[in-house]
């Protein structure tokens, strides 16, 4: 039996729904060797369109760029066909003639998703002004805020607009992702200050 073959099984979803199910499964990046040469080998699933799909095919240190056929769960480029079943392990199986090569490969972790630059806590000072303001949290474009200029607190709900963070007469903006300007209201003027994220040191 082949390695291809021991990864198909009974299944109960509706066949046009378990050719969908599959195939967004295959995307993503596969990792792992060869069964008899420990050769290491990848295979980047990088789009599926209906029956085509391409992917990066490396091997002995050199990726081609390949245009491959898609079939129900199995993907298909010259003489190697991946497939899945679970969507986090594939086999991959090389066939040519009579010789047929085999190996499990994992897929890689997606990389996390960026957390927003303005979520952390902002600090600034002069010799006349300090400041903080935290960022506790983004969801749409409601922001969770904690700040405290000048000995004066607040908490609440801000409005995110692009790169810079609206509650009641305060504003924090950001330019870079670690420098900011943080403008607020004293008695008979509007202040601004410059603001650094507090990046904690780690060992």
């Amino acid at each position: 039996m082949s390695t291809i073959a021991t990864t198909q099984g009974a299944s109960r979803i509706l066949p046009v729904n378990e050719r969908v199910y599959h195939q967004s499964n295959l995307l993503g990046d596969w990792k792992g060797s060869f069964a008899h040469n420990n050769q290491a080998i990848e295979v980047k699933v990088v789009s599926i369109n209906g029956a085509t799909a391409q992917v990066e095919y490396t091997h002995n240190g050199h990726t081609e760029r390949i245009s491959a056929s898609v079939n129900r769960n199995f993907i298909t480029f010259g003489n190697l066909t991946i497939g899945t079943r679970n969507g986090k392990t594939a086999a991959l199986e090389f066939s040519f003639g009579a010789v047929r090569q085999g190996a499990i490969l994992d897929k890689a972790a997606a990389p996390a998703t960026d957390q927003d630059p303005l979520v952390g806590s902002w600090i600034g000072s002069t010799d006349t002004q300090t400041a903080s303001f935290r960022v506790l949290s983004i969801k749409g474009r409601d922001a969770q805020v904690r700040y405290t200029i000048n000995g004066q607190s607040g908490t609440g709900v801000g409005d995110v607009v692009n790169n810079a963070i609206v509650f009641g007469k305060v504003l924090l903006s950001v330019a870079d992702g670690l420098n900011g300007k943080l403008t607020f209201p004293a008695p008979g003027q509007t202040l601004s200050l410059a603001v650094t994220k507090f990046t904690p040191k780690t060992s």
